[in-house]
């Protein structure tokens, strides 16, 4: 099989293409041939180092794939040979073959596209979890959605126009007509406008509901002042360290860190406000809870009121290309490799 590894820690140039031997199914397992994978923003951490979940050096990253089964294991159910599946993998996605265990690995819906399926795991569970699951977002609540062009944000919007939320993004000025088309209520320029004020001036000072802040540091301390009684500030990644850099900086790091807000109880409770954390790869063991979530999303992608947003796919050969086209912020919806 070919596998996009990544050999040390630098810059998009250090992913190169490798090959190795085939994995074996066992016991409750399938084997996948890859058609599309995912790359997320974690992916890149983990290629600068800043991923304390990444395996160990040399490393194949990747969290979701889609394709079709081409070997079943001893034990395994409702999943034959020839199936168009997508699947959740615990690392190892950025291979053309992979080793997945149901109920991690479900049948595609009829007219799903391979790519379509690659683009659904990650972003639109940890989407769904944070707004459907813990955030209960409910009709006429507003949200704050940060980096709303973003893989992540395309799908929370969607699912934000699912329960009738209002919804106030964060996206440089280029990508917001595309939002707006696709139902973004109010559209912020993070590039030029502090995003705290223009909630503020937006909502009449009443502030949002509930917060999706995948940023870190100083923006979760904004995002937690914008909250309305009863508010809800969902953290969920630590992008900031990566901005303007695409190798690691320790000193960078630290700054950020020490920008990061202390959430303390009374305070909480005084304001009737909520503060808590989604990491889907800390979920892996809880298949029964992921397979259940991931049902829900295909059922309203097969009534057609999810559908994931691709904006563009590279061969493995450009891995790097793919890496960088997301560090500089160039994506709306989810970026791809093929194999």
């Amino acid at each position: 099989m070919r596998q996009v590894v990544i050999p040390k820690y630098g810059p998009p140039s250090v992913l190169a293409v490798r090959e190795a031997p085939d994995p074996e199914p066992g016991r409750g397992e399938v084997r996948v041939r890859v058609e599309a994978t995912g790359v997320n923003f974690a992916d890149i951490l983990a290629r600068m180092g800043l991923y304390p979940d990444a395996p160990p050096l040399p490393m194949v990253v990747g969290y979701e794939v889609a394709g079709r089964v081409d070997k079943v294991g001893p034990g395994v159910q409702g999943l034959a040979v020839g199936d168009e599946v997508l699947a959740m993998t615990r690392f190892k996605g950025y291979s053309d073959v992979v080793v997945a265990r149901p109920p991690l690995v479900l049948k595609r819906p009829k007219g799903m596209s391979a790519e379509e399926g690659a683009a659904l795991p990650v972003t639109y569970l940890t989407a769904w979890h944070a707004m459907i699951v813990i955030g209960n977002l409910r009709k006429g609540e507003r949200v704050l959605i940060h980096s709303a062009g973003g893989g992540v944000g395309t799908a929370a919007l969607q699912i934000a126009r699912l329960v009738g939320a209002e919804t106030f993004g964060t996206a440089s000025a280029g990508k917001h007509a595309t939002l707006k088309k696709m139902g973004l209520d109010h559209a912020i320029d993070y590039t030029r406008d502090d995003f705290e004020v223009e909630v503020k001036r937006l909502t009449g000072g009443k502030g949002v509901h509930l917060v999706l802040d995948p940023v870190g540091g100083a923006s979760w301390r904004k995002g937690y002042r914008l909250l309305a009684p009863t508010g809800r500030l969902c953290v969920f990644g630590f992008s900031e360290m990566a901005r303007g850099r695409t190798t690691r900086s320790i000193v960078k790091a630290l700054k950020e860190f020490v920008t990061v807000p202390r959430f303390g109880p009374i305070d909480l409770m005084n304001r009737n406000a909520g503060v808590f954390g989604v990491n889907m790869g800390h979920l892996w063991g809880e298949v029964d809870l992921l397979g259940e979530e991931m049902r829900a999303l295909l059922s309203h992608y097969e009534a057609g009121r999810l559908k994931p947003i691709v904006d563009r796919t590279f061969p493995f050969a450009e891995a790097a290309a793919a890496h960088g086209f997301i560090q500089e912020r160039k994506n709306l919806g989810k970026v791809l490799l093929t194999p």
